[in-house]
């Protein structure tokens, strides 16, 4: 078992956010610090520490987050563009040690990040 973090603890409802989505496999919720008008992380439910870290197991799961970010994008009117951002480790601005995707839109998003 990975380190105690912040999403293990939202995972488990220690920890309380708005729910976006939520099932079996992920869970979707807004930023506590946005960065664009739409600012929602979306977490596997399994523990993986970084991007870094996937395995071939870990295929279906991430096209799965994929698909819900699909999914969560169309009803939050995002139909001019949004962007996923997946940071791995420190150096790439991951902050949690648990992998996680970021859904940013509402806004033109400009060209290089960060």
């Amino acid at each position: 078992m990975l380190r105690e973090n912040i999403f293990l603890k939202i995972i488990s409802k220690t920890i309380p956010v708005t729910i976006i989505h939520e099932d079996s496999e992920c869970l979707a919720f807004n930023d506590i610090n946005p960065q664009a008008p739409v600012h929602i992380l979306i977490i596997p439910k399994k523990e993986i520490r970084t991007h870094a870290d996937l395995t071939p197991e870990d295929s279906s799961l991430m096209g799965h987050l994929h698909m819900v970010a699909t999914k969560i994008a169309k009803e939050m009117g995002l139909e001019k563009g949004y962007r996923l951002v997946l940071n791995c480790n420190e150096s790439g601005g991951q902050t949690v040690p648990h992998i996680h995707m970021h859904l940013l839109g509402g806004r033109n998003l400009g060209w290089p990040p960060g």
